[in-house]
């Protein structure tokens, strides 16, 4: 319809500039035109008969609009506009050969046959017009561009897309010659390095080369259900009860149900009913396991397919999780005695992961100390040094004032948890946060909860009974789930019994989250009862109250109830399970594609966890048919302690790789970690046609984006280009249709007009 109304395509406006071309001299004509044009408004304005004001002033304005219409006709108007030359000029066109071409959602047909039959043959109507002005030269890719003998060789086959890495290698190979730009035939699924896009487009920008990529396939499946996400950790303590959210999409089964399987290699782990959301939003949904075997583990989260699906590869997705056999050391300092201490040995007595030392002050100077590793251990009370406190992995503060610690313990505290990474739970007390005299130390600033003066002191202090609650974020979060069942779970927190408070704490910082919160009578603001915030490497939690042990001994908690148990078992595992090694290693991805690069990246501190640049670290690498290999690995200059490798797995399995580290022949740790290589079907992840990625890179190098029904414009709009050997052209514009319509618009209204007003 504009070509029609215009003369021209938009892209023809887009890429030219406006011009006159007049034999005259341009102000000449305006002249004339404007004497016209009053010439009309003198005679409409002496006209006799019945002419009031209006009908002069509309018929005046409809005359000298269609006499401005004639006189910008007479200036002659032309769009200048670049073309190529034909036959002077290098086109570049890449054919997607990945897996997702296979999808059939194109007229009936598959994506890679729609390809083929437009661009698989040279006598191809689409092929031979842009043959008619460029010289063209093929490139299949999906991992990197290669120039295909013929396309016989493209097999859509491929398992991973770079799309960025396939325009790169396509720019270098015809830098040489006049390149008018390339054109990319593709769903424009993307699962290469993003930074590769990004840095792609920036050179082709640099470079003034347009790219037109044609996108292929349907923008969302008309029928498909999606595991999209899976928040599985990447390491746990054997034993620990794991939650996950997993994230479901759909389109076509609105309201429907399924059933979320929950499996590793051998067996089911869980499963959950859900109801599947309206078309396009997203359905979360928790699962629960016990992670129990030792080891890296597979985590598969899948749906069965349903009848009519587009892709059916994304009802599955697939996590590595690695339980470890490591037993946290927790140090738990107390100042008076308590009931507390004795319930909490009792809740995690039977962890295997979880070991209790407990640092009880019976008197002053005088302290009892529980489960160490040897009578000397702590004889002189609370570690006086980094290094000896630094061995703990968790720390627990009972009721214990801050005058008890000098000024460097207590900035030990807070590095404790900044620098070494450990966490800290401080719990409540009258000896505790603000009535301790915390205020205002280095351990406040690691508490998540702010500490103001107790305005009761000298009152007799502050105490309240509560009722402690979820708020709506700590219902989601592993730390408050007691029973498997989510629905249950406030049902569960609503049957505890209160517990006790003498510490008014109603603020947390910002940043931090608030897990559990009290309601008491007396108080109009809820309590604080969980809070929790990283700081620096570690997790600080305050738990302000002081008699938790009532959830195991209160006379309507059943003998055999283990919420006492679970709810510090779960506290203490999450609270240990990423605290770092001196020695720590992790690969970019727990799970990829064979033949993709795999960085692994190592940290290395000292004793007191510092950073150390000068150490002596390597990986051993072990593959999944057991050949060994050692990778040296290099300091990254970016970060201290930071040390790099990388590899390309070949073959599919499970790689496991040791880091070990050294410093003048003193060893300092070791870590693994473990990779697996694989199928991992995620060119059909997001298989639907990336239409914004793709507009996107047409709009930021100066291209177009079009689909099968507009492929059509192609070769002509290509032809309108900066780049490669181009000439200039003037293209008229003085006889577009518009012009003529809107003339003839303007003087059948002068007629109408004066027909209804009896002046014809």
């Amino acid at each position: 319809m504009f070509q029609l109304l215009f003369k021209y395509r938009p892209v023809v406006f887009e890429r030219g500039s406006f011009a006159f071309a007049t034999p005259w001299p341009v102000p000449t004509v305006l002249a004339l035109v404007l004497g016209a044009a009053l010439l009309a408004a003198v005679i409409y304005s002496r006209t006799r008969g019945r002419l009031d004001r209006r009908d002069r002033v509309v018929l005046s304005a409809l005359r000298i609009g269609a006499v401005g219409i004639l006189g910008f006709c007479l200036l002659r108007p032309v769009l200048v506009i670049a073309t190529v030359v034909p036959q002077q000029n290098f086109l570049g066109i890449l054919l997607d050969d990945s897996r997702s071409m296979q999808v059939a959602d194109v007229d009936g047909g598959t994506r890679s046959a729609w390809l083929t039959e437009q661009f698989g043959s040279s006598d191809a109507p689409l092929v031979s017009a842009l043959a008619d002005r460029f010289k063209l030269r093929f490139f299949r890719y999906s991992e990197m561009a290669r120039r295909p003998a013929d396309t016989t060789e493209l097999t859509f086959e491929g398992r991973r897309t770079d799309l960025g890495r396939a325009l790169d290698a396509a720019r270098r190979e015809l830098g040489g010659v006049p390149l008018a730009g390339l054109v990319v035939v593709t769903d424009g699924a993307e699962n290469g390095a993003s930074a590769s896009l990004s840095q792609s487009i920036l050179q082709l920008q640099a470079d003034g080369l347009p790219v037109y990529p044609v996108g292929v396939g349907q923008p969302e499946f008309a029928r498909d259900i999606a595991v999209r996400r899976a928040t599985t950790p990447r390491r746990v303590l054997a034993g620990t009860a794991v939650a996950v959210d997993v994230t479901v999409t759909q389109s076509g089964f609105s309201g429907s149900t399924a059933t979320l399987t929950v499996e590793d290699d051998r067996r089911i782990l869980t499963e959950r009913e859900l109801t599947l959301p309206r078309d396009g939003e997203a359905a979360t949904v928790r699962v629960h396991f016990t992670a129990d075997e030792i080891g890296p583990h597979p985590i598969r989260y899948r749906i069965a397919p349903r009848e009519g699906e587009a892709v059916t590869a994304n009802n599955t997705l697939e996590s590595l999780l690695l339980v470890e056999d490591a037993r946290r050391r927790i140090l738990y300092v107390e100042g008076e005695p308590r009931f507390e201490v004795k319930f909490l040995r009792h809740a995690v007595a039977d962890d295997p992961q979880v070991r209790l030392i407990v640092l009880q002050r019976t008197a002053d100077d005088k302290f009892y100390a529980v489960d160490v590793d040897s009578p000397d251990d702590l004889a002189a009370g609370f570690p006086t040094t980094r290094e000896e406190l630094f061995r703990y992995d968790g720390l627990i503060l009972g009721s214990i004032e801050a005058s008890f610690f000098t000024h460097d313990q207590l900035g030990m505290l807070a590095e404790f948890v900044s620098r070494r990474g450990g966490g800290l739970v401080a719990l409540g007390g009258r000896r505790a946060f603000a009535e301790g005299g915390y205020a205002g130390t280095p351990l406040a600033e690691a508490l998540p909860v702010v500490l103001d003066a107790p305005a009761l002191r000298d009152t007799g202090g502050f105490f309240a009974e509560v009722k402690v609650a979820p708020t709506p974020y700590g219902l989601t979060h592993p730390l408050t789930q007691l029973d498997a069942d989510d629905a249950a779970l406030p049902e569960r927190w609503a049957r505890l019994p209160d517990l006790s408070v003498v510490n008014r704490l109603t603020e947390i910082k910002p940043g931090a989250s608030l897990l559990l919160e009290g309601r008491a009578e007396s108080v109009r603001d809820p309590l604080v009862v969980l809070a929790y915030q990283r700081y620096g490497r570690g997790k600080a939690l305050a738990l302000p109250v002081q008699d938790t042990w009532i959830w195991q001994m209160h006379a309507d908690i059943p003998v055999e109830d283990q919420t006492h148990e679970i709810f510090w078992r779960q506290l203490l595992r999450w609270l240990v399970a990423d605290v770092p090694d001196h020695v720590t290693a992790e690969t970019d991805a727990d799970r990829v594609e064979r033949g993709s690069t795999v960085t692994v990246t190592a940290e290395v501190s000292d004793s007191g966890y510092l950073k150390l640049n000068g150490a002596e670290v390597s990986a051993r690498l072990v593959a999944p048919d057991g050949s060994e290999s050692v990778l040296p690995m290099e300091w990254s200059v970016e970060r201290d302690g930071e040390y790099r490798t990388s590899f390309v797995p070949d073959n599919d399995g499970l790689y496991e790789v040791h880091v070990d580290a050294t410093r003048r022949t003193t060893a300092m740790g070791t870590a693994v970690t473990y990779v697996e290589a694989g199928d991992l079907d995620s060119e059909m992840r997001d298989a639907e046609m990336q239409e914004a990625a793709l507009r996107r890179i047409a709009e930021e190098t100066g291209g177009r984006f079009y689909t099968p029904s507009t492929v059509s414009a192609l070769p002509e709009d290509v032809s309108f280009t900066e780049s490669g050997a181009t000439v200039r052209e003037e293209r008229d514009l003085w006889d577009m249709p518009v012009l003529l319509l809107a003339v003839l618009a303007l003087i059948g209204t002068e007629w109408a007009w004066r027909r209804s007003r009896g002046l014809a």
